[in-house]
């Protein structure tokens, strides 16, 4: 789906002006149609996640934007509280390892495994949804959830999955599927675990298998931290 400046603005919470900047700079991805421009979905979603902490906060695109406040702050863990962990997810092969995964994911979203499998696959064919350390983040073309709450599934495959497609070459051994209620909330959460999943901290802790207890108060304890951090910031 082709995106309008105003449109890619929405998505990200961000002003039109500094959209504008960004194409001015060549920054983010974009093409002309006579004197418009327009955003690939897929690639800005691809750019996104490409962009860790320090890359986004260079370019405008910073803690604020990722993070949020309020209703946001705690999106990430909310979205693992809906969705849980799973752990020795059975295969060797990426597409066999989501397939397996889905027969039991599927089930709380109320949807088809086969389908939801295909959505899946359809999306690390054209590009692979690995972020670099082990991580993999699989999600959909677009958010299609009909649900009132976004969900996070973190996955620890049986067998670290070798050829998932990562820039860094390591085999990924950590997934975290993405369901998310609408494409707003899909990119803010792909920001937000692109940034969670490339901290120190973050990759010890997903190195040692944790259950969805553990991994919750991570998450939150993280999460809280960040928002005092933010809010402090705008009383200054």
């Amino acid at each position: 789906m082709d995106l309008t400046i105003k449109d890619v603005a929405a998505l990200l919470n961000l002003s039109k002006s500094t959209v504008d900047e960004w194409v001015a700079q060549g920054t983010i991805p974009c093409y002309r149609i006579g004197d418009q421009y327009r955003f690939s979905r897929i690639e800005i979603e691809d750019w996104v996640l490409r962009k860790q902490s320090g890359e986004l906060s260079a370019n405008g695109f910073g803690e604020a934007d990722i993070h949020g406040t309020g209703s946001r702050q705690f999106s990430l863990y909310r979205a693992i509280h809906k969705g849980g962990v799973l752990h020795k997810v059975p295969g060797k092969e990426k597409e066999e390892v989501i397939r397996n995964a889905m027969k039991t994911i599927a089930k709380d979203l109320k949807f088809d495994p086969d389908v939801l499998t295909e959505m899946l696959i359809d999306r690390e064919r054209l590009q692979p949804t690995a972020l670099g350390h082990g991580i993999g983040l699989p999600h959909t073309r677009d958010s299609f959830v009909n649900a009132l709450h976004d969900r996070v599934v973190v996955a620890f495959p049986e067998h670290p999955l070798q050829d998932y497609g990562a820039l860094d070459g390591e085999p990924v051994t950590t997934l975290f599927f993405l369901f998310a209620c609408d494409d707003k909330k899909h990119l803010h959460l792909l920001a937000k675990i692109a940034h969670f999943s490339n901290l120190a901290t973050t990759l010890e802790l997903l190195e040692r298998k944790p259950n969805k207890v553990a991994l919750l108060d991570y998450v939150k304890e993280w999460e809280g931290q960040v928002g005092k951090v933010l809010s402090a910031g705008k009383t200054k």
